[in-house]
């Protein structure tokens, strides 16, 4: 909500163009994970079940809950 006080006109700000604005940088660490290539060695929950039933250790209506240790694919 504005202020205008009696007998003046509100202050009209001159607009922008699109080449006078700034634009923030980013910080490095948050920066796209497309750049990890980094191996991870810890799997989801539904990566070590689908590496289990490659390996035939898990089958269909087995529990997902306290999986066996598994290193990941290489």
């Amino acid at each position: 909500m504005d202020l205008v006080v009696a007998g003046s006109s509100p202050v009209s700000r001159p607009i922008r163009k699109d080449s006078e604005l700034k634009k923030m940088s980013q910080h490095r660490s948050l920066k796209g994970s497309s750049k990890i290539t980094a191996k991870r060695n810890v799997l989801k929950r539904f990566e070590r079940i689908n590496l289990l039933a490659e390996r035939g250790q898990w089958k269909p209506g087995d529990r997902g809950q306290g999986l066996r240790k598994t290193k990941p694919a290489e």
